[in-house]
């Protein structure tokens, strides 16, 4: 080797990285964010939420650094300042308690929410016993569920408990579902419902919000053709946990669900050639940008952002915090 020769540094292996559209934050994530941070402008801090206001570490930490005070139930809050309801909806009996306590409270419920607390209760008014399809002990299915009286509202959240399900004396029948649920696996549980039970009416409109469906269908062409699906979104937040489910059913090698780039184990890119990135519904894309760069610094990167669904969907803010 002559003198003015110099050892180069290794290359980094080359990776095609493709990027889901659309990915992260929806209408109603985006809108529940906006209600704590104009809470915090008007009111001052601190501001209470009743549980997570979406189902992410990272937002609610930066809104406690705002002067969010994040707590399980309205027992936790004083009377005299401003509580938030999260956007997953509670049941009927929280705002009833703000209520008697004389306590200012805004509903960040997400719109499409609360289209289905309407629908369940629209079939309880009309007599009809409600199945709901959803998760035990999510907020969402919590809140919907505390919208009708006890007993009133049925919960089935696999294809078996639908086999197993039995109807309440001779009530006629409706169902409702999670907003955040498999798209696929809530087509299934349905299918055996309507067999059990062929008079079961269709909602008006689908219940799986337009957002988990966009997000399940471009985790679905990603699954296709990678080796490594990296889902962005916390542990506690369904519609991101269900994107992993998706992409392993569409064929991806493998997905994993991470809450940022530091918890991302580089092994898992062993014979990786092409890697999958999308974010849940509550996961900011800064997170997808610090990922991006993490992967960058070990690889050759070409990104390619695939084309999908345009969302252009907006919610208002409660005129509350607007007038």
């Amino acid at each position: 080797m002559t003198l003015h020769q110099s050892i180069r540094p290794a290359e980094k292996p080359p990776l095609t990285v493709r990027l889901a559209t659309p990915r992260g934050f929806c209408a109603g994530v985006d809108r529940a964010i906006q209600i704590v941070e104009r809470a915090l402008e008007k009111y001052g801090a601190p501001v209470y939420v009743r549980h997570e206001i979406v189902h992410n570490r990272h937002v609610v930490e930066r809104l406690k650094a705002m002067g969010a005070v994040f707590v399980k139930e309205l027992d936790d809050c004083p009377d005299d300042r401003p509580v938030v309801f999260s956007a997953h909806g509670v049941p009927k009996s929280v705002p009833a308690t703000a209520r008697a306590r004389e306590m200012l409270y805004i509903d960040a419920t997400c719109p499409l929410v609360s289209k289905v607390h309407v629908e369940a209760e629209r079939h309880h008014a009309a007599g009809r016993h409600v199945i709901l399809i959803g998760h035990a002990g999510h907020p969402e299915v919590v809140g919907t569920m505390g919208q009708l009286p006890a007993g009133a509202i049925s919960l089935v959240e696999t294809v078996e408990d639908a086999e197993a399900f039995q109807r309440p004396g001779d009530a006629p029948l409706a169902y409702a579902t999670q907003t955040t649920l498999s798209v696929d696996d809530t087509a299934d549980i349905l299918a055996t419902l309507k067999r059990r039970f062929p008079e079961l009416p269709d909602p008006h409109k689908e219940d799986i919000c337009y957002a988990t469906t966009n997000r399940q269908e471009a985790v679905k062409a990603l699954g296709q053709g990678c080796d490594l699906v990296l889902v962005v979104g916390s542990k506690n937040s369904s519609n991101s946990a269900r994107l992993v489910e998706v992409a392993i059913r569409a064929g991806a090698g493998d997905a994993r669900l991470v809450d940022d780039a530091s918890h991302v184990d580089w092994s898992w890119f062993d014979g990786v050639s092409t890697l999958g990135i999308t974010a849940g519904a509550s996961a900011p894309e800064q997170l997808i940008a610090e990922l991006i760069e993490a992967v960058r610094a070990r690889f050759d990167v070409s990104l390619v952002e695939d084309d999908g669904a345009r969302e252009t969907v907006t919610f208002k803010l409660p005129r509350l915090l607007t007038a």
